[in-house]
């Protein structure tokens, strides 16, 4: 039997923590390429220090984007993400560009010829989550975790708190009674700060930013409200400490509050299903949701390498379920062609729409106008509810 009452922690990291660099970097760079050719083909790895980039990876695409277009793509990046320090600055950087063509082992088991249908860019799961404990259907403590961070980056970028930096991280410890949240047990907050300013100091300017994020009287005790607990922080981001595309998984998606098929997103283009897959499983499972089939659902997809259609799709709803999971796995195969070809025409992926997705999660975000986020959609609901005669 499940716990009914316990404590769940997640935690996030800002777009100028050191692996977000990267990840919004290499996304740049599927954008880049999307921008050109919609079937472009990218898988593109980003590591950075001390006033050095490193881009390397496979791509196919237009030759119009060249090793100077991927630099001048990071350092753009990096300038928008706001940082001109000393020991990481846009402009006095080192990039270095190892970006090569695709593979064409990897091109003729993914590639449609013929009668082959195009396959899946590479073996995998994916899991995709929903729940009821917040508006987006998201565990409230990844959430939140984020919601606090994007606060203080717009506070930083409008001008109104000069004195923050781009690095910070947040986590949420959240009490759940009867499986539900109920208020934080504690927040933690370090954030890069400029030399001039305390560590006092930059707990007042953090405050009203937890303050206003977290539902009213959620906020935990003072003494378990913990800003820059180390002190001083104003040595950050990559001077401070190395990144790497893809190692917030778990950042990037439910906080650990769902399971994750171990494949990271950032800078691969939609026919990888690491990434779109994972999308389709938060978009059909969130349908469900949504649809007030289940309280909460877990979805799990399996692929092959070159192998068009799905090894599986596995639906759990946790006991909260309304219909039998066997059919409702089902019904959802009928609604959505979970081909990899099929994911990116039902959800338009084709687009360039990636760097955005690289901070503050893939999922809980409001679908944008152009087709950013279009896997946060509730468009099955009524399919859903006809399928099992639900009003």
């Amino acid at each position: 039997m499940s716990m009914r009452d316990y404590v769940f922690t997640s935690e996030s990291v800002s777009e100028g923590h050191p692996d977000k660099v990267c990840d919004r970097i290499s996304d740049a760079i599927v954008d880049a390429f999307l921008t050109e050719d919609p079937q472009s083909r990218v898988a593109v790895e980003t590591l950075c220090t001390t006033n050095f980039i490193v881009l390397a990876g496979e791509v196919r695409g237009p030759d119009s984007l060249t090793h100077d277009r991927f630099k001048d793509i990071a350092r753009h990046t990096v300038r928008e993400i706001g940082y001109e320090q000393h020991g990481f600055h846009w402009k006095d950087a080192e990039v270095t560009s190892h970006i090569h063509s695709q593979s064409p082992d990897i091109a003729q088991g993914v590639d449609a010829l013929g009668n082959k249908e195009e396959g899946a860019g590479d073996q995998g799961i994916m899991f995709g989550y929903a729940c009821r404990e917040t508006p987006v259907l998201m565990p409230a403590p990844i959430l939140y975790a984020h919601a606090i961070l994007k606060s203080l980056a717009e506070a930083r970028h409008s001008g109104a708190e000069p004195d923050l930096g781009p690095d910070s991280k947040s986590q949420v410890s959240l009490r759940y009674v009867d499986g539900k949240p109920v208020g934080a047990t504690s927040v933690v907050v370090s954030t890069q700060h400029s030399s001039r300013i305390s560590v006092d100091e930059v707990r007042e300017i953090v405050r009203p930013h937890v303050v206003n994020v977290l539902p009213e009287g959620w906020m935990c005790d003072e003494a378990d409200f913990y800003v820059n607990p180390t002190g001083r922080f104003v040595i950050g981001g990559p001077d401070g400490d190395a990144g790497l595309t893809g190692r917030k998984i778990i950042v990037d998606t439910y906080g650990g509050a769902a399971p994750h098929g171990g494949g990271a997103f950032s800078g691969k283009d939609p026919t990888k299903v690491d990434r779109s897959g994972a999308y389709a499983a938060r978009y059909l499972a969130k349908n469900v949701v949504a649809a007030g089939l289940a309280d909460r659902c877990t979805i799990q997809l399996s692929y092959a390498i070159g192998v068009a259609n799905p090894l599986s799709v596995y639906v759990d709803t946790h006991g909260t379920g309304q219909v039998d999971e066997d059919r409702l796995s089902g019904v959802l195969r009928q609604l959505m062609d979970l081909r990899p070809a099929g994911i990116r025409r039902h959800l338009g992926l084709n687009r360039p729409i990636y760097a955005r997705t690289a901070a503050y999660g893939h999922f809980g975000r409001q679908p944008e106008p152009d087709g950013g986020f279009s896997w946060e959609i509730t468009d099955l609901v009524d399919d859903l509810r006809r399928a099992f005669g639900a009003s």
